[in-house]
């Protein structure tokens, strides 16, 4: 039996539906399936019903679901306990970000933990947002830090993870200036020309955040795709050369705004401006004593900017 059998049932169970618990799994759905079907030839006994309309949990499965996400987080706990007895777990604290929070949000957070708790070993994986999510569900960190939305939807089982708000960020539409001397955007949003769009990957949070709001929807059909990049920092660079509409987090665009480099594409700022939480993510199950005394003093406020 393997671990990630369990884990898939979880997510079977969550979705009933092998389409969009394969994509939580970052699998393909025939692989999946078999997955499924070697847990339940394991086990001895189907755990779900299938049809061509639906999938249901059987009796046997509504059994085993109930214990199948507490035996998960134990041996992730397990893992890690024994690791740190080992001597072979030296960061007291091991995060998942995405690129652009791993420099913006994620220093200086840092530094109010060291000074509120003491905790000074630290380590950081930076990536997509899809890698970050396929880390966490192989428990590679205790915590990931990430931009959250309404529209968002992780890839991470509810029962399984819970979040902490942490911050706030704001995505917004820039375009390089028409000239030092002229504050208008070169690219803007009020024209009716077509517009080059420096845009995110699928992998991308910022894309899945953006891709599922209304006004950026109804303008699509006006935006040519001139680059497409997992990393905000590159769209940034090719939106200062003039390559195009991006929409960047506020925070990585403060000082290019303070210094003119970057200006607003749009004159009604309020209808293209998507408002997200900076949330930090951790497992349900049990954590390091340093990891779980960390996490009460972010419910209890105490680690704000």
């Amino acid at each position: 039996m393997e671990l990630t059998w369990l884990e898939d049932c979880v997510a079977l169970a969550d979705t009933l539906n092998f389409s969009r618990a394969a994509k939580r799994r970052f699998v393909t759905q025939p692989a999946f399936s078999r997955r499924i079907h070697a847990l339940e030839e394991w086990l001895g006994t189907p755990l779900f019903l299938r049809s061509r309309k639906e999938v249901l949990l059987t009796p046997a499965g509504e059994a085993f679901i109930r214990k199948a996400s507490g035996l998960t987080a134990a041996l992730y706990a397990a893992r890690q306990e024994a690791l740190e007895v080992a001597g072979r777990h030296t960061p007291a604290l091991a995060f998942l970000a995405t690129h652009v929070l791993s420099f913006t949000f994620f220093p200086s957070f840092v530094r109010r933990i060291e000074s509120n708790t003491g905790i000074g070993a630290f380590q950081l994986i930076s990536d997509t947002l899809r890698a970050c999510e396929k880390l966490m569900l192989q428990g590679a960190a205790q915590f990931m830090l990430c931009h959250s939305h309404p529209r968002l939807q992780l890839g991470l089982a509810p029962g399984q993870f819970e979040q902490v708000v942490i911050g706030s960020d704001v995505l917004q539409p820039f375009s390089a200036p028409m000239g030092s001397d002229d504050a208008r955007p070169r690219w803007p949003l009020d024209s009716s020309d077509a517009l080059p769009l420096l845009s995110y990957s699928a992998d991308s949070g910022l894309g899945r955040i953006l891709a599922g709001h209304p006004a950026f929807n109804a303008l699509e059909a006006r935006l040519t795709p001139a680059l497409t990049s997992d990393l905000a920092a590159t769209l940034l660079a090719m939106c200062r050369a003039g390559g195009g509409i991006a929409w960047l987090p506020r925070t990585l665009v403060t000082d290019d705004l303070d210094q003119g480099r970057l200006v607003h594409a749009a004159s009604l700022q309020a209808d293209w401006d998507i408002a997200m939480d900076i949330c930090l993510i951790r497992h349900t199950g049990p954590l390091s004593r340093q990891a779980e005394d960390m996490w009460e003093k972010l419910k209890q406020g105490k680690l704000k900017s």
